[in-house]
């Protein structure tokens, strides 16, 4: 049966509340975005922290962090002796090969979809998504593989959505489904869920949401070497492999991302490595200090979040306990237990307020939205929002955080390229910033993005200004006006 993971002071494992105080307050002051963060040492939880209404048992959007849990799928199907790492990708899919088929591609190996040198110049997956037919690996293997495979460092998610498609062929179960009873179930991961291609198939680079520490727990077993309060559920060979540097990204822009990178992992300095995802979900493993640290954030610079694990928590950790220290680890406490995600500032009524309230049919515009109702009293405001693919409804007030309600409207492709209203759990905070101008935040508690909105109200209607605290494009929305409907 699975047991609770032992929740203990910092200075009982060796770190000082201090520490662990200095790495927040940094994070929050020179980067900003955090949601959530949970610091393991020896086994045992030495500080956790939400910021609400981020909460312990959300589910948080992964992003690429995913891939580190389609390589775990790839290692068990190792290990059951369905395939090895050497294996030929295109025997997986004779049905889907080329009529002409390149000596690149021929060539190309498991272990070169895991390592991320498939021998591609771009970025196999926009192409793949955008297709018609929505048959990804038939596209993928379509594709110009211009280097020899193993010679050529090329982030491609496609790759990892390939090994996804080939333990399906080989297992009959979606990656989910394969690692539900062998890691998810003796971890104490429940409710995971994963996004699919349209054939059913999970996307494997990206789409997996679990919680804060579910991160962590999957960390701690990679660092036991693939041991789980002595089960074994994970062979120690493939945890040395897929850990291991296997690729040359020395030319990529950051320190921590020229460090080599293993079968969907990256290696980092100090002899560390983590699976990581936009926006900063990170599962960071240092096996010198025996530690695991899990961040789920939205940040703009992920090298800057490590830079102040390397600055703050790895060299605090010592190789003995601590003596207590009272007042700092009240000090602690006190910041673990009072975190948030900045709501909207203002006053809660306006005299313009009766007026303004009404039903507004928008210009076409980034986010998707074709009508927006608002609703204005003395205590708050309400808004519904009409959007391509679903409806929002929140009430808010200046200050705080209060739940919505998203309906969706139809299937949708809630992919990491779109910017647009999220279909996802919302929490809403709103509050007049001058006479004329309303200003709201949307946060979607199970992914990275928080939506800023300024209204602004003129007799005839009212100018929207919007922006996403993170985006794979621009994560501003060009302003748009609407009319009175």
């Amino acid at each position: 049966m699975n047991e609770p993971l032992e929740r203990v002071a910092p200075e009982t494992v060796g770190i000082p509340s201090s520490a662990i105080q200095a790495f927040i307050e940094a994070t929050e002051t020179r980067v900003g975005g955090l949601h959530s963060l949970m610091l393991l040492r020896h086994g045992k939880v030495a500080a956790e922290a939400w910021w609400a209404p981020y909460a312990p048992e959300r589910p948080h959007m992964l992003f690429s962090l995913s891939k580190s849990f389609t390589s775990t799928a790839v290692g068990l199907a190792v290990a059951d002796g369905l395939l090895t790492v050497d294996d030929s990708v295109l025997q997986f899919f004779p049905d889907k090969a080329p009529r002409h088929v390149s000596r690149n591609l021929a060539a190309m190996r498991v272990r070169h979809l895991l390592s991320m040198n498939t021998g591609h110049d771009v970025d196999t997956t926009g192409t793949m998504i955008q297709r018609r037919g929505g048959d990804w690996a038939r596209t993928f293997l379509s594709l110009p593989v211009k280097h020899k495979p193993g010679s050529h460092f090329l982030y491609n998610t496609g790759a990892t959505y390939m090994l996804s498609a080939i333990v399906q062929r080989l297992t009959g179960q979606t990656v989910l489904s394969y690692l539900t009873p062998r890691i998810f179930a003796p971890l104490g991961i429940t409710g995971a869920t994963w996004e699919t291609c349209p054939q059913g198939v999970n996307t494997g680079g990206f789409g997996l949401s679990v919680r804060t520490e579910d991160i962590a727990r999957f960390g701690q077993l990679y660092l036991n070497r693939g041991t789980w309060q002595g089960q074994r559920l994970l062979p120690a060979e493939w945890v040395d492999e897929a850990t291991a540097a296997h690729s040359d990204n020395s030319s990529q822009p950051a320190p921590d991302w020229q460090q080599g990178y293993g079968y969907q992992f990256w290696r980092c300095r100090h002899d560390c490595y983590r699976g990581d995802g936009a926006y900063g979900q990170y599962c960071l493993v240092m096996p010198k200090q025996d530690a695991v640290l899990a961040i789920t954030s939205g940040v703009n610079d992920m090298q800057a979040v490590l830079d102040l694990v390397w600055a703050h928590l790895l060299p605090a950790m010592a190789a003995y306990p601590l003596p207590a220290d009272a007042a700092a680890q009240t000090a602690l406490e006190e910041t673990l237990t009072n975190r948030i995600i900045e709501p909207a500032r203002g006053v809660a009524a306006m005299p313009l307020g009766k007026a303004a309230s009404g039903r507004f049919a928008l210009e076409a515009n980034d986010l998707g939205i074709k009508t927006l109702t608002l609703t204005f009293r003395q205590a708050g405001a309400t808004a519904r929002f009409t959007g391509i693919d679903n409806v929002t409804t929140v009430s808010c007030q200046p200050n705080t955080w209060q739940e919505g309600q998203v309906i969706a409207r139809k299937p949708t492709k809630r992919l990491p390229l779109q910017l647009h209203l999220p279909d996802a759990p919302v929490f809403s905070s709103g509050g007049w910033a001058a006479e004329n101008t309303f200003v709201l935040r949307l946060c979607y508690a199970e992914t990275p993005q928080v939506l800023s909105i300024t209204l602004t109200f003129a007799p005839d209607g009212l100018s929207f200004r919007g922006s996403v605290a993170v985006a794979f494009e621009s994560g501003t929305a060009h302003p748009f006006n609407g009319q009175r409907s």
